[in-house]
C-alpha cells in the first residue's frame, strides 16, 4: 500500500531527497538520522495509523487470548534479546503500531494474526490488550500481506524466506503468489526452494534463522550436503553438545567450516584368504591365496614338482570342466 510519506516535509532539508514509498521504507531512512530516530518513528506511526482510519480501517483492542498464529509461519525462531527490547518499549510507551488480523476461518469470535506476532506475544506477556486492524482476508491475500510486511521490515533471513516459500508451495500456493508475497523473481525463488529442499531438516533446525547469512553461503552448504556421507557427518555434528554450545549467531559459520573439513574414509582392502593343507601324507603340501581378482596356488614337498607339471598339462581340460559346471549351476 505504497503512498507518499506524510512527514517528508517535516524531516527534509533543501539538500535532502524527498522520500517516496511505504511507511516502512521511511522508517528505514529515519534509522540513519541519529538523534531524530525515536521522534520521527513515533510521528511516522501516527501518520500511518491516521491513514488507516482515513481509508476505513478501524483500530480495535483485542484480548491476545482471542488470537491464533498465522497458518503460514515465516520465522524459525525469535530473537529473545530483540523481543525483550520490544516488550520493554511497549511497556513504557504503549503499542504505537497495530497488528493486522483476520476473522478466523473456522472458529467464530476468534482471529488469526496476519502479521505482528511479536507485538501480540508482548501484549499477552504484559497482560494488556493488543491494538489491531481487522480485515476479512482470504488465504492468498493473507500470505501476500504477511510476506510483504516482513520483507519491507527486513525481518526475515534468507533461510526463513526460503522455508516460508517452501511451506507456501506445499500448501498449494502458486508460484506467482509466492513471488508477490516475498517480492522476488523466478530465479531467486528457484534458488530458495533448492536450498530448502536439499539441506537436511536436522541441519536447518539446528542452525536456526542464521541472521545475516545470504544466498551464496547457503548455496555453498547446499552443494556440500549433496554428498550423502558428508551430509550424515554434518547431521551428527549439529546434534553434538559441542555444536549446541555455540551461540546462535556463530552456528552457521561453524557448520560450514565443519563441512569443508570432511575427509572421506579410505576403504580398507580386504586381506587375502589363505589356506594350506597336505595330500597323501604330505607328499604334496598345497597353499592357496585368494585375493578376489588374483588366486595363487603353491605346491611343496617331494612330489610338488611332478604334480605341478601334471596339473599344468591338464589346465585347459580342467578349465573346460569348470565352464560346464558354471553353466549347469547358473542355468545360462
Amino acid at each position: 500500500m505504497a503512498r507518499k510519506h506524510l512527514l517528508t516535509s517535516v524531516s527534509s532539508s533543501p539538500t535532502q531527497k524527498t522520500i517516496d514509498g511505504s511507511p516502512s521504507e521511511a522508517r528505514a531512512d529515519y534509522a540513519r538520522r541519529g538523534a531524530s530516530r525515536s521522534m520521527m518513528q513515533s510521528l511516522d506511526e501516527m501518520a500511518e495509523n491516521s491513514m488507516r482510519v482515513l481509508e476505513g480501517e478501524t483500530i480495535v483492542k483485542l484480548d491476545p487470548d482471542m488470537l491464533d498464529a498465522s497458518a503460514f509461519a515465516d520465522r524459525i525462531s525469535d530473537n529473545e534479546e530483540e523481543f525483550a527490547g520490544l516488550m520493554e518499549a511497549i511497556r513504557q510507551a504503549g503499542q504505537s503500531s497495530p497488528i493486522l488480523v483476520r476473522p478466523h476461518p473456522d472458529e467464530p469470535n476468534r482471529y488469526m494474526i496476519v502479521y505482528g506476532h511479536r507485538r501480540a506475544r508482548a501484549a499477552k506477556e504484559l497482560g494488556i490488550k493488543v491494538r489491531a486492524v481487522v480485515k476479512p482476508l482470504e488465504d492468498i491475500a493473507h500470505v501476500i500481506a504477511q510476506g510483504q510486511e516482513n520483507t519491507a521490515r527486513a525481518n526475515l533471513s534468507f533461510i526463513e524466506k526460503s522455508l516460508f516459500a517452501r511451506k507456501l508451495g506445499n500448501s498449494g500456493m502458486k508460484k506467482d503468489t509466492i513471488k508477490t508475497a516475498l517480492t522476488i523473481d523466478d530465479t531467486l525463488l528457484s534458488r530458495m526452494l533448492s536450498v530448502a529442499d536439499t539441506v537436511p531438516e536436522a541441519i536447518l533446525d539446528a542452525v536456526g534463522s542464521a541472521k545475516g547469512v545470504g544466498r551464496d553461503r547457503w548455496e555453498d552448504v547446499k552443494k556440500l550436503v549433496t554428498d550423502p556421507a558428508r551430509a550424515n557427518w554434518a547431521i551428527e555434528y549439529v546434534a553434538s553438545d559441542t555444536f549446541k554450545g555455540i551461540a546462535a549467531e556463530g552456528r552457521f559459520n561453524a557448520l560450514l567450516a565443519h563441512l569443508k573439513q570432511f575427509k572421506r574414509p579410505k576403504s580398507k582392502s580386504s586381506k587375502p584368504l589363505e589356506k594350506s593343507w597336505g595330500l597323501a601324507e604330505k607328499a604334496v603340501v598345497v597353499s592357496t591365496k585368494d585375493g578376489g581378482r588374483a588366486f595363487t596356488l603353491s605346491l611343496k614337498s617331494k612330489d610338488a614338482s611332478r604334480f605341478g607339471a601334471f596339473l599344468s598339462e591338464r589346465l585347459e581340460d580342467l578349465y573346460e570342466d569348470f565352464q560346464r559346471n558354471e553353466t549347469q549351476r547358473t542355468g545360462d
